[in-house]
């Protein structure tokens, strides 16, 4: 299946062929710098305002989130030339050692692909990430808070290999650093230059899929961090979006694109199989509900995973299929009477274990809860939830945004300082559409988006292109 935060200092790795030795400017949140890159205000408002949520409600009517699965931002982003995008084609190359063992020896570089489906699916477990992250299974969580051990985004060729030792070394690679060309994922370059595309939005978890879905819609993964059974029986009984939207009179459905292999993520929660499990229907309603006119305020929709001739882009799965879900969800929306009143939010849910040269940097505690994981060579590593997952492609797409638009880090709500966004600023965002009470002090500190939101419509609904075949 499925598989405190101070004022942060991003500068990048430097745009070489090989990646740098990491250094704090390199790594480091430190309260004393400040990020190289902050948010701009496309139409002048300041993000949670009363004056930009004022033009949020005014505007935003319906809201429609899609959460793909298992990609990096380097992964399906890296080719795509200019545009403002942090990635390898704009930066030059990144290349990390076959073996962390000899740092000189073999290297190994990003590199264009065309993998429609990469059979080995990478490691995208906690202490797989922490592999990949930090060239050990079980990193010391001290040294990770004092900045002493730093992400040198390295260990993910090793890792690879370690995972499926009969393969060789260059397939491991390409596997795993490889990304795509601007004619291989034609749908995603419509959508970096019509509409909004974030640099630094990462997952809410270093770890797999369901605590990042769970995080998504709830804040926090409640403890999770691993595919437990809980998410196969509605045995989370925390308060969820759905939830909460039901408390306020919200309209919600989860359309669900899953076809019986697991639960939609709604179903998650104890809470909808006893109360709301009509408001889960079938993915094809999405489309006579988006012609008709009748969609909720709040469309949740599971696409189908995990393997081939599914539409999630997960990694055993077909990037040319996800990448025609995407253009159905979008035309169904853009041809419907809710357009010009609609948002549509299209991200992952975590980085499956594929390559990305920004490192995760530390997010506030959703809460008191831990999670420990035995790794591969027996290792055990506690997880405390403070830090994010990896960076992840994400998209907003409304008539209210400026096209070719690239936003870099939000600003925290709480102190003021640059922060990168996660899932929880969706829910932030939906907190001041819908007037709800944050979830969890993530939710609290998570930088909103209601500011890309313009005051007047662009009143564009490009046609996206046709996908591309492997």
């Amino acid at each position: 299946m499925k598989s405190g935060v101070a004022a942060a200092t991003v500068t990048g790795l430097l745009a070489s062929s090989a990646l740098a030795s990491p250094t704090s400017a390199h790594f480091g949140w430190t309260g004393s710098e400040s990020m190289n890159k902050h948010t701009s205000a496309p139409f002048g408002y300041t993000a949670g305002s009363e004056q930009s949520i004022a033009n949020l409600k005014s505007k935003i009517k319906n809201v429609v989130w899609i959460l793909l699965e298992n990609r990096s931002f380097d992964n399906i982003l890296g080719g795509i030339h200019g545009r403002g995008l942090d990635n390898p084609t704009n930066n030059g190359d990144y290349c990390i050692p076959q073996n962390l063992s000899q740092p000189n020896g073999q290297q190994w570089c990003t590199s264009l692909k065309d993998f429609d489906s990469v059979v080995n699916d990478p490691d995208h477990s906690v202490t797989g990430n922490n592999f990949e992250f930090f060239g050990q299974f079980s990193p010391n969580n001290n040294a990770i808070s004092n900045g002493s051990l730093k992400e040198t985004q390295q260990g993910f060729v090793e890792k690879q290999m370690i995972s499926y030792p009969h393969i060789t070394a260059e397939t491991a690679a390409k596997q795993v650093m490889g990304y795509y060309s601007e004619d291989e994922i034609p749908v995603m370059v419509n959508l970096v230059d019509e509409f909004v595309t974030f640099n630094y939005w990462f997952s809410c978890v270093p770890g797999p899929t369901n605590p990042n879905r769970l995080c998504a819609v709830s804040g926090t993964s409640d403890g999770h961090g691993y595919n437990d059974d809980s998410f196969l029986t509605s045995g989370v009984d925390i308060n969820s979006i759905f939830q909460e939207a039901t408390s306020k009179n919200i309209s919600w459905l989860n359309y669900d694109g899953t076809n019986g292999a697991f639960l939609p993520d709604s179903l998650f929660f104890n809470w909808t199989a006893e109360n709301a499990k009509s408001s889960v229907v079938p993915i094809e309603n999405f489309f006579q509900d988006a012609y008709l006119g009748q969609l909720p305020q709040l469309s949740y929709l599971n696409p189908s995973c995990c393997g081939l001739n599914t539409n999630s882009m997960h990694p055993s799965g077909n990037v040319s299929y996800g990448e025609v879900f995407v253009k159905q969800i979008y035309e169904a929306l853009r041809n419907g009477p809710q357009w010009e009143e609609s948002l549509l939010l299209l991200t992952y849910d975590e980085t499956g274990g594929f390559f990305d040269h920004i490192p995760a940097p530390a997010a506030v505690r959703p809460d008191s809860k831990t999670y420990t994981e035995t790794a591969v060579d027996g290792q055990n590593y506690t997880l405390y939830f403070d830090r994010y997952g990896g960076r992840m492609p994400t998209f907003l797409i409304s008539p209210y945004t400026l096209p070719a638009y690239v936003e870099d880090y939000g600003v925290n709500p709480t102190n003021g300082q640059a922060e990168p966004y996660s899932a929880t600023s969706v829910l932030k965002t939906l907190g001041y559409l819908w007037d709800l009470e944050d979830f969890t002090p993530r939710v609290s500190n998570s930088p909103s988006f209601d500011h890309l939101i313009g005051p007047w419509p662009e009143w564009k609904s490009p046609q996206l292109a046709v996908p591309h075949t492997f």
